[in-house]
């Protein structure tokens, strides 16, 4: 089993994945918002989005930019169940349990920080 570092490492290596970055106004929002709201954001989305069995429009439903949250998908391949089935072999067809959501989210998350200076002031 890759650790989330591995993981992020093996993303970079993809000319597609690696293109992914958040904004200035994207990390300007996370900044302003706090690392627990992004997180709690992000929590949310991957339940609506990606956790079901048969997600809405799955191969679609995640916008290219307009959240913090939404790039960090494009760039560790947990944008999509087919993404995710190629990247890290979660079974298509078949709900993601807690756990799997779980470290998809800390994996998302991993990526903002690198991403994020959590140390700058809000706004």
């Amino acid at each position: 089993m890759q650790t989330i570092d591995q993981a992020l490492d093996k993303l970079q290596k993809s000319k597609f994945r690696a293109s992914f970055h958040l904004s200035e106004k994207e990390k300007e929002y996370a900044i302003t918002k706090g690392r627990d709201v992004i997180e709690s954001h992000c929590y949310d989305f991957i339940r609506n989005r990606l956790a079901p069995a048969f997600p809405k429009n799955d191969g679609h439903q995640t916008p290219m930019k307009g959240h913090p949250v939404f790039v960090a998908q494009h760039a560790c391949a947990c944008c999509c169940r087919g993404c995710l089935h190629t990247w890290y072999r979660v079974q298509e067809g078949v709900a993601l349990d807690e756990v799997q959501v779980r470290k998809i989210v800390n994996l998302i998350m991993a990526f903002i920080d690198r991403e994020v200076d959590w140390t700058k002031k809000k706004a």
